[in-house]
């Protein structure tokens, strides 16, 4: 590849990951409309808010608007990067310890503390302080191990959700369990984290496109369209999908 087409290539990159950034921003807004909307009927989502929803729901929107308006941005990311986190802890985590076997408790668990985590890497390091960024990464690497650990422990289950006109559904399983587990590592030690946050960016797109939105839209492959679950699944995989290209977009 000559100098040339490999700058062209590096562009075309880098407007593809900054492009995460406003996904990133539109499916936190979009999240805070579904939590108020749906207050009291919503149930292991990102926000399992019940009736304070009502309260909860615009607040995270406002934050989501926060994040496209410049002087907001930075603010906004910390006070939802803090939400998510402590509702994580506050909310969820008493149950999964008294449940730690629950693969579905433990992803409650650790969705919201992925995408707090991708909310405070927002700014990029030069805008926050350095242990937080480390702090950030650290939790954030940990979330998409135990993403991976747990496909390989469920791995029939999981594999029984990819559409049927894709084969080798347990090879697949397998294969994203140990592209999440790469990821991680790649995150966490800093070794080509830029790659590794932009490949697992895509495997978030690619089950946007393939599994959530015809689960959501259309009930295809099991799914139910007016069930707020099959939404708020489909507005998670699109966070982490962008929040994934922006961290990307930011390592330098």
């Amino acid at each position: 590849m000559d100098l040339k087409t490999r700058n062209s290539f590096e562009n075309a990159m880098d407007g593809l990951l900054r492009s995460g950034y406003a996904i990133f921003s539109l499916a936190i807004i979009a999240v805070g409309v579904e939590t108020y909307i749906c207050a009291g009927s919503l149930r292991g989502t990102l926000i399992d808010a019940n009736r304070l929803g009502r309260v909860i729901g615009p607040v995270v929107a406002a934050l989501g608007v926060g994040l496209l308006v410049k002087r907001a941005a930075r603010t906004a990311a910390m006070l939802l990067g803090s939400l998510l986190f402590l509702h994580a802890l506050v909310y969820v985590l008493p149950k999964y310890a008294g449940r730690p076997r629950s693969m579905g408790l433990r992803t409650q668990l650790f969705e919201p503390l992925a995408v707090a985590s991708l909310a405070w890497l927002l700014p990029g390091e030069d805008a926050m302080p350095s242990w937080l960024e480390r702090s950030s990464r650290y939790l954030l690497a940990a979330s998409f191990v135990v993403f991976g650990v747990d496909h390989f422990l469920g791995l029939a289950f999981i594999g029984s959700l990819i559409p049927p006109w894709i084969p080798w559904h347990a090879f697949w399983t397998a294969l994203f369990g140990a592209g999440f587990i790469a990821a991680g590592f790649s995150i966490g030690f800093h070794i080509l984290a830029r790659w590794g946050a932009a490949c697992v960016g895509l495997m978030f797109a690619i089950w946007v496109f393939t599994l959530h939105l015809p689960r959501a839209t259309l009930g295809l492959y099991g799914g139910r369209p007016h069930n707020p679950a099959e939404w708020s699944s489909l507005l998670i995989a699109i966070a982490l999908w962008g929040g994934s290209w922006a961290l990307a977009s930011n390592v330098k």
